[in-house]
């Protein structure tokens, strides 16, 4: 009984080490690689003709209002307003009909004064990695401003150059709570997956018909 538990142990250990190595390694990797591509100044960032908002829910579980998510609707309105997106793809989760992230985002955009034809909603975002590569196989994009927190904009940044995408990010003002101290945990689990993907050559979950954006 003790040598099973020892064993036991010992394989925990490893387990632990491997996580922890991959973690950390994972995160220095896209940290580096995304080393200039990141602004926190409008007046600083580059133009671009199309953004990319990545979507989240308004609502926490509590029914108070996310601050993500506020936040990357502050963002995009500044970046719009001072003319360094032309269009604005919004990209998130629609799985159920009581849940629709991209839509929400629209209504509060246009509720902030946004152009509605110069919005265009991506439904199968339900994963970062889908909605960069949707970006690209369905908006027909190869260049784009993404707009999120930027832990996760390093993160979309490092998809993006995988595929071929030219992408740099404009920063929402992050969250340092408790709520924004999970999400951190979170994001280091999601960026080892975004190693997974590439070895097991993850597919979107969805792909369909082609949107042109003008110009």
């Amino acid at each position: 009984m003790k040598r099973r538990r020892n064993l036991l142990v010992y394989i925990l250990v490893i387990l632990l080490l491997i996580t922890t190595g991959a973690i950390l390694a994972a995160n220095s990797i896209i940290n580096k690689a995304t080393e200039g591509k990141l602004y926190s100044e409008v007046q600083k960032i580059p133009y671009n003709k199309t953004g990319l908002l990545l979507g989240t829910s308004k609502l926490l579980a509590n029914g108070k209002l996310n601050p993500f998510y506020s936040n990357r609707i502050a963002a995009a309105v500044e970046l719009i307003r001072a003319g360094k997106i032309k269009y604005l793809v919004i990209s998130g989760d629609n799985s159920r009909k009581d849940y629709n992230e991209p839509q929400q985002m629209k209504e509060d955009l246009i509720q902030q004064g946004v152009d509605s034809t110069r919005l265009y909603l991506d439904y199968a975002g339900f994963r970062t990695f889908d909605s960069m590569i949707r970006l690209k196989e369905i908006f027909g994009q190869k260049k784009v401003t993404v707009i999120s927190q930027p832990f996760h904009n390093e993160r979309a940044i490092y998809i993006a150059s995988r595929y071929g995408i030219d992408a740099i990010g404009f920063n929402a003002k992050d969250v340092t709570d408790k709520a924004g101290f999970k999400v951190q945990v979170r994001e280091k689990f999601a960026r080892v997956k975004v190693f997974i993907d590439a070895l097991t050559d993850k597919q979107p979950k969805f792909l369909g018909e082609k949107v042109v954006i003008p110009e």
